[in-house]
């Protein structure tokens, strides 16, 4: 299922909206490769830089959890690990086998699912954190 930018997906952060955009519009791009029965070919492009760039953005995301002072740091960045771990299992199945159907749809499940699902819940009450402390710091 192809995923649309819409209001329930944003965080209200610019950076961190950006960079979830980023990796949404990567996802869909596997989909319409897969549409065209070209999906495997796109496979190992997507992995690659699904690797690389949720590693920047999980950075990005952790130095800002960081400098509020966000209280679930600790648990946000545990789940940015476990996906860390489900993108290098795919990566090593990718190399031991080849793409494949099944391993598309292995992708499509596990990233769109535990992304869609991070930014609406995790990324948004993060968000509303660092929201919740500027006004804070604002009326001191």
């Amino acid at each position: 299922m192809k995923y649309v930018w819409t209001s329930n997906l944003e965080t209200g952060h610019e950076i961190v909206d950006k960079q979830h955009k980023a990796l949404i519009e990567a996802y869909n791009e596997l989909l319409d490769a897969s549409a065209r029965g070209e999906g495997y070919k796109e496979l190992e492009h997507t992995i690659d830089f699904l690797m690389d760039y949720t590693q920047k953005h999980f950075g990005a995301e952790e130095d800002l959890q960081i400098a509020c002072q966000y209280p679930e740091y600790e648990h946000h960045k545990e789940l940015h690990q476990e996906f860390t771990k489900i993108m290098q299992a795919l990566c090593e199945r990718l190399k031991k086998e080849g793409p494949s159907m099944s391993l598309l749809g292995r992708v499509n499940r596990e990233m769109g699912d535990w992304l869609i699902l991070h930014i609406k819940i995790e990324d948004v009450k993060l968000v509303k954190y660092i929201k919740e402390r500027e006004a804070e710091n604002r009326k001191e």
